[in-house]
This record gives structure tokens, sequence and C-alpha cells, in this order.
């Protein structure tokens, strides 16, 4: 596949973004952003779990809206976090794989980080009056100081949570950042059978106490609770584990290794999954009891799709792939949206949505300007009901990790898959699904429809634009 490199025009999505700001711009909500961490499609009870509890979250998508072709920016943590706050997918963004490890060793580069220039998406929030805060995990900074890549330079107020990958992978930690500030949690954390101080219930615990300071005080307030299950190891405190001790699933071992596992790990999955559920509720409960719940939209999803439990749980269905995949079950991921008073009950979008969207979309709720290139479309309208919903031309992926390079386009219901052929050092051919009648990505129609095929090589083309420390390469090429 030859790749060209493109210039990208993003004047005109620009101006109707602004336009478009300009006549939401009284509605003002709070904005609450709640993510979960590795959780599957499948693996919430309003997407068909018929194993794992989720009452709060199938009771905010009954009262809410579901939309159900919402995908993720990438199929692992660090890009997609990196599309949401760029406004940028794959194909643009600086950040397109996890630190370090997702650059190709012959580079011997470290980690593609936020540097003090980029300009995110708090910070035009924070420009338009709002009150910022970050909770749980960032993964966009590998280092520890309060510069670069650091949340609150970049239009956080405030944070409590991880700075680095490293430190989220530890459900019970010995320490998390206030801000600039260290703070010790007790020994034993990360030796997690001591089980001092869930992650979890300390994020949410400070998110609690931040909008009820904003709502005091009548300040609209942008939160971002970045949780941090059910990402491995498999831990949860015992209470949500017993959700599911009398349940006679196979009982699996702690393991040794760098993730800390309980004994019972599918008890203990499925109790991390139930776990953030309960703190969505945590979260609805509290604009209830302040009365801000009417003008608050909860945007609940996930930074990609499962790496546990894809069999067992059928956490991916009633897609195929998972986490490093970019079919489906790597990339869509659950979602719903819940704003009493102005979303509709009940309903189900099926139009195709990413994280890059969402960029556009709280800035235009926020009357807030976006004076930065933006791959993303408002979907205001899809929310409220209120105007024509502009749709996309097409939505891409690009992945390097394990298996890649692998890159992949949706338009309208059709989606194109190409993976890296390692023997011949070159892209194999592309596969095209029917999503409508294959969404389980099973039957490749490249071959009876080519025209459909050339339209989606043509848009891959379109889409990537040259980084070198994202080549269309093995990451292990010489």
């Amino acid at each position: 596949m030859k790749i060209r490199k493109q210039t990208v025009a993003w004047a005109a999505l620009l101006a109707g973004v602004l336009a478009a700001g300009a006549v939401h711009a009284a509605l003002r909500p709070n904005i609450v952003l709640v993510m979960a961490d590795d959780l599957g499609y499948g693996g919430v009870g309003f997407n068909g779990s018929t194993k794992i509890l989720t009452p709060h979250l199938d009771r905010l998508a009954a009262q809410g809206m579901r939309l159900d072709a919402f995908y993720a920016a990438s199929s692992v943590c660090g890009p997609s976090r990196a599309a949401l706050m760029f406004g940028q997918h794959g194909g643009h963004c600086k950040i397109r794989g996890n630190p370090t490890w997702s650059l190709p060793a012959s580079q011997g580069k470290g980690a593609v980080e936020v540097e003090a220039s980029d300009r995110l998406l708090p910070s035009y929030l924070q420009a338009a009056g709002y009150a910022t805060g970050c909770f749980g995990k960032w993964g966009l900074n590998e280092n520890l100081a309060v510069n670069g890549g650091h949340p609150n330079p970049h239009g956080f107020d405030e944070f409590w949570g991880f700075n680095t990958h490293g430190e989220a992978h530890y459900h019970w930690p010995d320490f998390v950042w206030h801000n600039a500030e260290k703070v010790e949690l007790g020994a034993g954390g990360r030796n997690w059978r001591g089980k001092l101080v869930y992650a979890d219930d300390l994020f949410t615990e400070k998110s609690l106490g931040f909008i009820a300071a904003q709502a005091a005080a009548r300040q609209p307030f942008f939160v971002y609770l970045a949780l941090v299950s059910p990402h491995l190891g498999n831990s949860a405190p015992q209470a949500y584990r017993d959700l599911y001790k009398d349940k006679g699933w196979p009982f699996l071992k702690s393991t040794p290794g760098h993730f800390r596992h309980d004994d019972g790990q599918n008890e203990a999955y499925a109790g991390m999954v139930s776990h953030a559920d309960a703190m969505v509720g945590k979260v609805r409960a509290k604009l209830e009891e302040l009365g801000i719940a009417e003008n608050t939209l909860v945007f609940f999803t996930s930074d990609n799709g499962p790496e546990w439990g894809r069999e067992f749980f059928e956490s991916s269905k009633p897609f195929t792939g998972g986490k490093r995949s970019l079919n489906e079950g790597g990339i869509r991921v659950p979602t719903v949206a819940w704003w009493p008073g102005t979303i509709a009950a009940g309903r189900v979008a099926d139009e195709p949505f990413a994280f890059w969207d969402l960029l556009p979309t709280f800035c235009e709720l926020a009357g807030a300007a976006v004076p930065a290139p933006t791959d993303g479309i408002s979907f205001v309208p899809l929310l409220t009901g209120k105007g024509n919903q502009p749709a996309h031309e097409y939505l891409f992926w690009q992945f390097n990790e394990k298996a890649g390079p692998m890159l992949a386009v949706r338009f309208g219901a059709w989606k194109a898959i190409q993976l890296w052929n390692r023997k011949a050092g070159s892209f194999g051919p592309l596969a095209l699904y029917d999503l409508r009648l294959d969404p389980a990505e099973q039957n490749d129609l490249a071959d009876r429809f080519p025209d459909v095929a050339k339209q989606a090589k043509d848009y891959l083309e379109k889409a990537w634009v040259a980084d070198p420390n994202y080549p269309l390469a093995p990451l292990d090429s010489k």
C-alpha cells in the first residue's frame, strides 16, 4: 500500500464547530466524563452481559441514550486518551501508541508525551469559565514533574491520580499524586494483599468533593473521572468479589508477575466491573443530591476493548477481537449519555462517532472556541435531538504494537482492515466487511465489491500523515 502525506483542510470544519458553539452557548451544562479501563462492549448489562452486574449503568442507559456505534481511538489506552484530549484521530495525533514500548527499538527513543506547548481539551473549557478536575489515570505522561505532560499545565485545576502508566497498573497503590504533591497512602499498597486504599474509591471520592465545591460556588465544571478498573491485575474490594462467590465459576489462582491478581481472578474481574458501576452510581447520586442533575451531562465510555474475559465473560460480544486489535471488539466500546430533561430516555443511537468527537462536542456545550485542528465533529444535535447532525465521511485507526502495524477505516456501514505481513515485509490484502450484516467481521467482501475496497484504500491513504515515531513498520523493524 502506498501512503502519501496529505495536507488536512481544517478551516471548514472549524468554522462549523465555532458556529455551532454560538448556537448552544446558552446550554453550558456541567460535564462529567467517566472512562473505564479495558471494559469491553459486551461487558455491561445494557449491552447484554448476563454474568456481570451493572445496575447503575443499566439504569443510566435506560434513562438516557446508548451510543451503540461509539469508538475508542485505539485499542490501547495511551493513544485513545491522547485522541480525546487533542481531538484528533490516530492518523494525525502526535501520540499514536503507548509510551516507550510502542516505539521501534531501533530508534532508541523514549516516550512520546504531551509537551508544554500542546493545548488539550480541558484548557478550552477552562478558558470558557469551567472549573476542571482530573481524577484517576492520566496516561499521557511519563515524567513525574509538573511540566510537559502533567495534567495541571494543560487545563486541569485539580488533579488526583496516577501520572504515569506504570503507577496505574496497581489497584491498591501506596501513593497517588495530588497536583504536584506525592501523597503516601501507607506501606503495602503495591503488595495488593495489604488492601489499604482501593484507587477507584479514592478517585471517586475526590471527584465528588470537587463536584460539591463547584455546585456550592455555582461554577460550571468539567470532571474527568478516569477509573482504573477493570484493567489487569484483577483485584476488587471484598464486597464486590462476594457478589460472585457462589457462582461456581472456574477458580483461577493469582499468577506471579507484573500485575497483582487476587485468587479467584474471574470473581475479581467481575467485582472490578461492578465496582466501576457503583462509582457511576455514586456520581449520579451526588448530582441528584445537589439538585444539579438536569444541568449535567454524564458521559460513560471505555478507553478500548477487553483484555480479560473475552471467552468466559463474552466481553467483546457480539464482536470479535479485543485489546490490541482493530476489529470491532478492540475499538467499539460501551457508551451511554445521561442528561435528564435534555436527552430523551431510552434512546439508542447507531451513528458512528469516536473519541476525537468529544472535544468539539464538549466545547460546543460549554460555548468554548476550538482554535486548533480537530478531526472531530460535535454530536450535540444527536444528544439534544435538536438541529441537523453532521456525519463523518470516515473514521480511521492506526495501531503499531504487537502484530502491527495495522490500519482500519469505517465509512457508512463498511469497515476495512489492513494488516502487516511480516514474511512479505509489506501490508497484506485489505479485508472488507459490511457491519450491518456481519458485525463480527467474518466475511471478507473485498473481492465481491472492488469499488468499495478501492474507496477504503483511498480513505486509508487520505487519513494517515507520516510520523517518524510511528512508521508503518513492525516495532522490531531494523
